[in-house]
């Protein structure tokens, strides 16, 4: 087991929540069953993979956002979390890396036919799954992370676990080397941030965009709102860009 996993840093940044979808689409993957959600309005049409924050839960997102995705031709496929809403399993920073790919392969929804949504947290299995799957149609990434362990470190509790900063950075750098994995990843990117971000600076917008090997890539900087306000405080401005992005994917 990876230390990032332990609960001296996963238990520090990890939030399980107790609210669930009332009809979920379960995956099963290895050490867990996860309560993801989906809808289909035409299995012919691409579907977003929508990965959420550290403080939410699937049922957050339904039914209006599925509604949202629905509106634009997209299908959704909201993956939830080991721990979170109805999922078994215990939230781990490492561990729930394989879930995506799980969640996509017993949807039996194709690469090319996905387009893959972050945010926050949530980032880092978007970016997880487009590295594993480089074919999926798009990326966006909203309130992303270019170096989890600035993220990490600063909540861990490194000291009873016996550990220390280098072993850290060395498991993120093992694990979550966003800069490697974006780099191979060429197919579009859109990128969604604050500037006024308290949480994630818009810094590590800039740095995932920067490392990006995308031959199509964006980056949305919203003068108002923060972290956990982006989307209603630029609800139009957000949705417009998304809903660009996507009718570009099927030009």
């Amino acid at each position: 087991m990876s230390i990032l996993d332990h609960p001296a840093v996963s238990g520090r940044y990890l939030f399980p929540q107790d609210r669930f979808v009332d009809d979920p689409f379960f995956v099963e993957t290895s050490g867990a069953v996860l309560a993801c959600y989906r809808k289909v309005i035409d299995p012919t049409q691409f579907t977003m993979v929508h990965f959420h924050g550290n403080g939410e839960a699937v049922a957050d997102y339904v039914p209006f956002l599925t509604d949202v995705f629905a509106e634009m031709g997209l299908n959704s496929l909201f993956v939830e979390y080991r721990e979170y809403g109805g999922s078994s399993g215990e939230a781990q920073l490492v561990a729930m890396l394989d879930d995506g790919e799980s969640a996509l392969n017993a949807a039996e929804i194709p690469p090319e036919k996905a387009i893959v949504f972050g945010r926050s947290i949530g980032s880092l299995y978007a970016i997880e799954l487009a590295h594993r799957q480089p074919t999926v149609a798009g990326l966006i990434i909203e309130s992303g992370i270019a170096d989890p362990s600035e993220r990490f470190l600063t909540y861990a509790d490194l000291q009873s676990a016996g550990f220390d900063e280098v072993d850290v950075k060395a498991e993120v750098k093992r694990h979550f080397n966003h800069k490697r994995k974006l780099s191979g990843y060429t197919k579009p990117l859109l990128q969604l941030h604050t500037e006024n971000d308290g949480l994630i600076d818009i810094s590590h917008a800039e740095r995932n965009h920067k490392w990006a090997g995308s031959r199509e890539k964006r980056l949305v900087r919203f003068p108002h709102g923060n972290h956990n306000s982006i989307f209603h405080v630029n609800r139009t401005e957000y949705m417009a860009a998304v809903a660009s992005f996507v009718r570009s994917i099927r030009q």
